[in-house]
């Protein structure tokens, strides 16, 4: 089957005209303000950012442990230590509280430093590490 140049070029128009009218019909105040309206906001420092007010005060144990720790922790994934087993905790116990908390903050093998909670006070850390290994 072969095809004119005419028949090219009516095919050509019908299709820039269909693309054209499809264009046309996003081009609408509403549809361009939708796709070029901001994905966030910025805020100058002493400006109150509008949304859910941040918790006063650190967060507990148990709080950080549930956000942050228990997806490794709770399963002892890459040799984390499994919240609450004394097997896993006695040699690092053994260590002091002062080798626990620095490991913790600051990382350790494959911990991340703050178990990747940047946010977190390393009294908050510290408060996480207690609670897992609470009543060993």
């Amino acid at each position: 089957m072969e095809f004119s140049l005419r028949q090219l070029m009516v095919a050509a128009v019908a299709a820039l005209t269909l693309t054209g009218t499809a264009m046309a019909a996003d081009m609408s105040d509403e549809a361009i303000a939708e796709r070029i309206k901001p994905v966030g906001s910025v805020y100058l420092e002493g400006d109150a950012p509008a949304g859910p007010a941040v918790a006063a005060g650190p967060r507990s144990g148990d709080t950080v442990y549930g956000t942050f720790c228990a997806a490794c922790h709770g399963t002892g994934v890459m040799g984390a230590p499994k919240i609450g087993d004394a097997t896993d905790w006695s040699a690092r116990i053994a260590k002091g509280n002062d080798v626990l908390a620095d490991h913790a903050i600051n990382g350790f093998n494959a911990m991340p430093a703050k178990g990747s909670c940047m946010d977190c006070s390393d009294d908050e850390i510290v408060a996480a590490i207690n609670h897992m290994i609470d009543g060993l």
